[in-house]
């Protein structure tokens, strides 16, 4: 079995890169790195690797407002 079959069948990451966190948020990544200098989305560095955990993903995401129907 290769190993991209095994991360996508049997893992489940526990971070993202940048670039699969913005996609998972459906934002660009200036706009990620944005939040990320305001302080609304931490992230964490492995070597050169910077990391999005998935629950900070999560906790992102839900922190957002929400859209009234006046809106």
């Amino acid at each position: 079995m290769g190993w991209q079959k095994i991360m996508n069948e049997e893992l489940n990451p526990l971070a993202d890169t940048v670039d699969v966190a913005a996609t998972r948020l459906s934002i660009c990544r200036a706009q990620l790195y944005k939040e990320v200098a305001a302080g609304r989305l931490k992230v964490r560095k492995a070597g050169r690797r910077t990391l999005v955990e998935r629950s900070e993903q999560q906790r992102w995401l839900s922190a957002l407002p929400v859209k009234s129907a006046a809106d």
